[in-house]
């Protein structure tokens, strides 16, 4: 069993009282970039709602301290990311948001958002390139790179991007089926992955890498993969469809590989649970793993799908 120290909250956008409007409230699925002095964190933020009712999620980031990772020494002044145009994939959102450094510039994939009729939103894969560390960044074209298919006809999203020898990995999420819940429709999704030799042409390995645990119908999200000790490890959140809406609870789930393909599902190993109370007491979500200065850390969000945040956690020991 892994043990993870939590070391607390990191970003509050309530705690702002001059944030701008866009970055009004959220703050989910962190992502880091290291750099020499700092750690830029990207994340998902919303303003308030419109009168319909209705969010749109820009993507943004803040940069911490290299050496004090609870030190906030900048935070973004505008999205780097515009929202689609009308009738795009990505008009009503841009997050989860997965970056990696590709020569000078740094490549972004994020999940694309719209709203739909008869269920809240469908969801498409996209990308766009950096050419300022990652400040601001730029759509090749206005379709996304992962698109629906006959395999996978909605709900791509929860990209998140590796790369391991010389073959880029997109470990994503697709949609299997809209459950009623109380008349009202509930997603519920799987973890897969694609592979590709220069980040832009796909190949799908078009099937479901990570077995159930919590339900036959569980959704599965935020899949991050990193390799040590000579295994590959995939931390991942979820949550039950069915029950959601009551208990608002989503948790982490843990499995390892070998070739990136065939993976074991060992949730007893996560070693990191939801709190008695506070920020984190419902929701524990959206992991990211990242090595800095040594040691092995854990970023999540918490209740309310990151309305209030996101937080650290160390891990004690090695993986």
């Amino acid at each position: 069993m892994f043990e993870w120290e939590k070391l607390g909250r990191i970003y509050n956008p309530h705690d702002f009282e001059e944030r701008p409007e866009w970055m009004f409230e959220f703050a989910q699925a962190p992502s880091v970039l290291i750099f020499d002095e700092i750690v830029r964190v990207f994340f998902g933020s919303r303003p308030k709602r419109d009168a319909n009712g209705q969010y749109v999620t820009y993507s943004t980031f803040i940069d911490l301290d290299r050496k004090n990772l609870f030190n906030i020494i900048n935070i973004a002044k505008e999205p780097i990311l515009k929202l689609g145009n009308c009738g795009c994939f990505d008009e009503f959102g841009t997050y989860p948001l997965s970056v990696i450094r590709k020569n000078d510039e740094v490549w972004a994939y994020y999940a694309g958002w719209t709203r739909c009729e008869s269920v809240p939103f469908n969801v498409g894969i996209g990308y766009a390139i950096s050419t300022d560390n990652g400040l601001t960044f730029q759509k090749p074209g206005e379709g996304p790179i992962l698109p629906y298919s006959l395999d996978e006809p909605f709900t791509l999203s929860g990209p998140k991007i590796r790369k391991f020898g010389e073959t880029y990995y997109l470990f994503y999420i697709a949609g299997k089926e809209w459950i009623k819940v109380n008349g009202k429709p509930e997603i519920s999704h799987k973890i897969r992955m694609a592979y590709s030799d220069d980040g832009i042409k796909w190949n799908k390995l078009n099937k479901d890498i990570i077995p159930n645990g919590w339900d036959e119908a569980e959704s599965q999200a935020s899949p991050d993969v990193f390799f040590a000790n000579g295994k590959y490890h995939m931390f991942f959140c979820g949550w039950v469809p069915a029950n959601f809406r009551v208990t608002r609870t989503r948790i982490i789930g843990y499995a390892y590989s070998e070739d990136l393909i065939h993976w074991t599902r060992d949730d007893s190993k996560v070693g990191i649970h939801l709190s008695t109370e506070g920020w984190d007491s419902e929701m524990l979500a959206y992991p990211h793993v990242f090595e800095l200065d040594g040691n092995t850390y854990m970023m999540y969000i918490g209740n309310e799908v990151g309305r209030y945040g996101f937080g650290l956690a160390k891990l004690k020991g090695s993986l």
